[in-house]
């Protein structure tokens, strides 16, 4: 098994610190506000690869943080007149809605940053003694032209670095680049006691002894997205490998973003769908099946047309299961043919394509390629043989079961769409579509086919394709 080190900038063999065994840390949202499809991605990204080292035969011990203390948090829950514990928490329960809905499980350990107040206090006190911070009015900040290594995750130095995100200008800083670890308190904010007085813990800090506390000061893997890289977790290596003199994490991962129309999916540039939002129109299999279709590290586009076709790609991936259950009866108990190979080697293939850095797309493909040899063969009037589709059917629930999709039976992927289809359909004005239809059927039954393609076209402008079926004319939205 191969993954790509960010900070070595190249896969790599996996080799974990202890023999079967992955520690495995994700930073998690910070929690004011609802998720949108960007934190989707993330989610589902490292919930694949949570699922592939467990079936690959490693114990994993997933940790996935909440930051529910942060400026943003405080800021929102002012807004609303609440306390920010109490705004965290409401989001914190709407996340887990959403990741349930996605189908993410949730990471064996989920701390919260309010909960490890203790732990950042000892770890920022010990970086204080030995140097590496110092503290100034209350607030004690990280040196960091101190750390040797600094940059070396995100390729840059010191010198040609500009502060980044939640990195505060402050003259009082011995060094511009010096970031905060924990932060005075301000009239009305939240507080804790600490021996350089009351305050609140900084951003970086936070995952720093979260996850020495929960995976020690080594660990395997560290996950996150692409906009994490500088200052966070640049910031985290500082601070972790300047307490512990050691290593940090072996392994850094990084997701890419959703962008649309070629700019990042993020709330800042007010962009974003929110995950439930997106989820009103389209199936959570589906919204997996869109994230995965495209490999962890490259960027993915944001598009109803998108989506729409990974719907298209389950419906006939599930017509094709409905089709050969309903062969099996009359199937010979051996059969062979392309269809046959393919179902043979496909866990191998699969394998294949996971074990070079969780190649989710090349996966898939595989898993479709597939499909399309045994939708080929009965294309043919070919049954393949019990055995042959057994092995199928068995692969697509394993390798399904990693990725998260095609474990639905074709009735219950039907039913699903078919109250979706009847959702979507009830949002417009279906009577004026239905006369239309009907007055398109009186101009093919008076063989008028220039006025009935016309009536098409005028649908098919206002969004709604039509499909003539020997039961009559069937109508969707053209998103579907």
């Amino acid at each position: 098994m191969k993954l790509y080190n960010t900070k070595e900038g190249r896969k790599e063999e996996f080799s974990p610190l202890r023999e079967g065994k992955v520690g495995m840390y994700v930073c998690g949202v910070t929690v004011y506000d609802y998720c949108h499809l960007g934190h989707a991605r993330g989610a589902v990204v490292f919930d694949v690869v949570r699922r592939y080292l467990e079936y690959s035969g490693f114990s994993v011990t997933f940790v996935k943080n909440f930051t529910d203390i942060d400026d943003k948090i405080i800021a929102r829950a002012a807004e609303e007149k609440i306390d920010p514990s109490a705004l965290a928490e409401r989001f914190i329960d709407e996340y887990r809605k959403d990741m349930e809905d996605l189908g993410v499980r949730p990471a064996d350990l989920e701390p919260k940053a309010t909960e490890h107040i203790d732990d950042i206090v000892s770890l920022v006190a010990a970086l204080v003694e030995n140097g590496s911070a110092y503290v100034v009015e209350g607030d004690v900040y990280f040196r960091v032209r101190g750390f040797a290594g600094y940059g070396s995750l995100s390729g840059r130095s010191p010198e040609d670095m500009v502060a980044g995100a939640r990195v505060e200008v402050d003259e009082r800083k011995a060094d511009p680049l010096d970031f905060a670890l924990w932060k005075a308190s301000k009239e009305g904010e939240p507080w804790w006691e600490s021996p350089w007085g009351k305050g609140r813990p900084g951003w970086h800090i936070e995952c720093s002894a979260m996850s020495a506390r929960h995976l020690g000061g080594q660990f395997d893997i560290h996950g996150g997205g692409k906009d994490l890289i500088f200052p966070h977790h640049e910031n985290e290596i500082a601070q972790s490998e300047a307490f512990t003199g050691q290593t940090f994490v072996s392994y850094w991962m990084h997701n890419g973003f959703v962008n649309v129309n070629r700019e990042k999916m993020s709330k800042s540039l007010g962009n974003f769908f929110t995950i439930r939002d997106i989820l009103q129109k389209y199936d959570a299999e589906a919204v997996r099946l869109f994230l995965l279709s495209t490999h962890y590290r490259s960027p993915i586009d944001f598009s109803d047309q998108n989506l729409a076709e990974a719907t298209r790609t389950l419906d006939r991936f599930y017509h094709l299961l409905g089709e050969l259950e309903a062969a099996r009866g009359g199937a010979p108990a051996e059969g062979g043919g392309e269809a046959a190979a393919a179902a043979d080697s496909l866990g191998e293939r699969f394998r294949a394509a996971m074990d070079d850095d969780f190649n989710t797309a090349e996966a898939l493909g595989e898993i479709f390629k597939t499909s399309r040899a045994f939708s080929g063969a009965l294309a043919r009037g070919e049954r393949p043989g019990e055995k042959t589709l057994d092995a199928f059917l068995s692969i697509v629930r394993e390798t399904g079961g990693v990725l998260g999709i095609l474990n639905s039976t074709p009735e219950s992927w039907g039913e699903r769409r078919a109250r979706r289809d009847e959702k979507e359909k009830s949002l417009v004005d279906s009577s004026w579509i239905e006369s239309r239809i009907a007055d398109r059927e009186e101009a093919r039954t008076g063989k008028d086919w220039a006025a009935a393609d016309a009536i098409r076209d005028e649908l098919l402008a206002k969004g709604v394709t039509l499909e003539d079926t020997p039961g009559g004319t069937v109508w969707r939205l053209k998103s579907q």
